[in-house]
């Protein structure tokens, strides 16, 4: 069983809070929009890391993918920024992974999970602070909507 923690839009900014969730988890997942290279190290430091591209990642990230394909305890993820670039050949993906609007979005959609957990970066718009938990196991996943409150 691992715990997987995913982010996106974090626009620079690493909130205590989120740092503190971080440590206890085994992985990872944030979906673009880091915005600094350095905010990745930390990251890294926290766990294993998976992470796309995205539109405001510059020329610093040139070297990240737009989208990723990976397997955690037998789910199968597909990861990109912005939904609309999303490979809809997604064969036996289990979990897509979005981020870009920075609003929580959880849907079950044609039998996989389209998760979105938001930004948990800057506030904007009056916007929710927000990110999810998964847990995964065996090829079976749970997943938990986290509303940061800094």
């Amino acid at each position: 069983m691992k715990k997987i923690g995913i982010l996106s839009d974090t626009h620079g900014l690493l909130r205590p809070e989120i740092t503190e969730i971080l440590r206890s988890c085994d992985c990872i997942l944030h979906a673009g929009d880091v915005n600094k290279e350095a905010l990745l190290d930390q990251l890294r430091w926290l766990g294993n890391l998976y992470v796309v591209r995205g539109n405001n990642d510059r020329d610093w990230a040139e070297n990240l993918s737009r989208t990723l394909r990976f397997t955690i305890e037998g789910v199968s993820f597909f990861m990109v920024h912005n939904k609309k670039d999303v490979d809809w050949e997604l064969g036996d993906t289990n979990v897509v992974i979005f981020g870009h609007t920075h609003k929580y979005y959880e849907k079950i959609i044609d039998g996989r999970l389209w998760l979105n957990p938001g930004s948990c970066g800057p506030r904007r718009f009056n916007q929710e602070i927000t990110m999810a938990v998964m847990t995964v196991d065996n090829g079976t996943y749970q997943v938990e909507r986290l509303d940061i409150t800094p």
